[in-house]
């Protein structure tokens, strides 16, 4: 299947010939892990597909070099925003109940780091097309030594339902959440590097978390109204994220090759991350999601082989529920930064995956039972109706995907974590084109 079309803003660097360098790696590790005619061959389809990306790019470049290079000289590390929907959870929203530390809490954690509890935005490095290619470079050189990467994103909430029949409720919540990662954009990701130790990775000195704003535009992009609004009252500037916004495949191809994916030895940490990942994927493969779920393990594999869902080790530990600001206040971890926010939740995420690791499992997690496991994918967690009650283990899946009564037993029902807690509001922009999809009106959580 061709990439779908993205004539506009398009640029970047193109990708190496096969058996070539990639400019900004180091050659060792490039060449042990990068590089499709090594360790890797059979990814040499993907910098295959990339290429031709980069190859439909490069006219653009030399029209945008000028426009970069002025917009370079204004901004380098800009302050955060605002916040948006989390996407730590299926459609990514309030079912993680994230909130701030009150001020006193904040003050006591700056003062813990050696900093004033407002210098957030010396921590969180906002990317913007401005800076890409050069936070990006700097990502390349610290990965190796910070292979623990937590991740967090932000997107418009969930504005369609599919529609047929089902095999099972963990199908039906996949078909949910392929055709809204489909039909919708990324707005915000941010991630957090962290070595074996739990040590955040620091630039020049200061711990750092990345936070990459995506271009969004409210004129011409999808979204559901009551996350556009939350998103709006958290600070999120949607007329810089127009105007300045990352475009999503030229952040694809510099992931592919930043030694941050493909790799075995780089471990993702989530929270609840369906739909976090399915984005991720979705940027990379240029292509749609899989129609089938198993399909999109597949991929997810070759991106991501070794991940762990925070939501899914927490069936190990006792005493501990709810979402991430839950688990963070029973743990008696403080927030650095605004809510919902991808950078900070991402710092958030990290803290966590190592304070549980400590304390819960002696520093030794099982990766036969744990790694490469997704909360709400492949029948892992239980379901939820739209209004946030768990759904009878029993009931059915209609064709507009509400659940009914249980006349017989669903085959194959395994539970599987659905779509969290919405409210009906009226979606904008949203002509979904795709047989066997629905809309839902953008439910989402207030």
């Amino acid at each position: 299947m061709p990439p779908p079309s993205r004539a506009n803003n398009v640029y970047g660097p193109p990708f190496p010939q096969q058996g070539a360098m990639h400019v900004g790696h180091s050659f060792d590790r490039y060449q042990q892990h990068i590089n499709p005619q090594h360790q890797h061959p059979h990814q040499a389809q993907i910098y295959q597909h990339a290429q031709q990306v980069s190859a439909a790019a490069r006219s653009l470049q030399e029209k945008s070099l000028l426009s970069i290079l002025n917009q370079n000289a204004q901004s380098t590390v800009n302050r955060i925003h605002g916040g948006g929907v989390s996407a730590a959870g299926l459609g990514g929203v309030v079912t993680r109940n994230i909130g701030v530390a009150d001020p006193r809490q904040q003050a006591s954690m700056a003062a813990a780091m050696g900093r004033s509890s407002t210098d957030h935005d010396n921590v969180i490095r906002d990317v913007w097309a401005d800076n890409l290619e050069r936070e990006m470079e700097v990502l390349r050189g610290l990965v190796e030594a910070y292979p623990y990467i937590a991740m967090d994103t932000e997107f418009p909430g969930i504005v369609a339902r599919p529609i047929g029949k089902f095999p099972s409720k963990a199908d039906y919540h996949y078909q949910t959440l392929r055709c809204n990662v489909d039909m919708l954009k990324i707005i915000q990701l941010g991630i957090t590097l962290a070595n074996e130790n739990g040590e955040l990775a620091k630039v020049d000195g200061q711990v750092s978390t990345w936070q990459f704003n995506f271009r969004f535009s409210l004129e011409d992009d999808m979204y559901a109204q009551d996350s556009i609004d939350l998103l709006t009252k958290s600070g999120i500037d949607f007329t810089r994220h127009s105007n300045n916004g990352i475009d999503v495949y030229k952040f694809g191809e510099l992931l592919i090759t930043s030694g941050l994916v493909l790799l075995d030895e780089v471990k993702w940490i989530s929270f609840h991350s369906g739909y976090d990942f399915g984005y991720l994927v979705k940027i990379m493969s240029c292509e749609s999601l899989p129609k089938e779920e198993a399909n999109f393990r597949t991929k997810l594999r070759t991106f991501f082989p070794s991940l762990y869902d925070i939501k899914f080790l927490m069936k190990s530990c006792r005493n501990l529920k709810g979402g991430l600001q839950d688990i963070a206040d029973e743990m008696g971890i403080q927030r650095i930064g605004p809510q919902h926010q991808a950078g900070s939740d991402s710092l958030l995420t990290g803290t966590i995956f190592f304070r549980m690791r400590s304390q819960y499992f002696e520093n030794k997690i099982d990766d036969s039972v744990f790694l490469g496991q997704v909360w709400g994918l492949n029948g892992n967690g239980q379901s939820q109706q739209p209004n946030g009650v768990p759904l009878d283990p029993d009931a059915q899946i209609d064709a507009t995907g509400a659940p009914q009564p249980p006349k017989t037993p669903v085959q194959n029902g395994s539970e599987t974590q659905g779509t969290p807690d919405h409210t009906s509001t009226p979606m904008r922009n949203a002509t979904p084109g795709t047989p066997g999809y629905t809309p839902s009106f953008g439910r989402m959580g207030a």
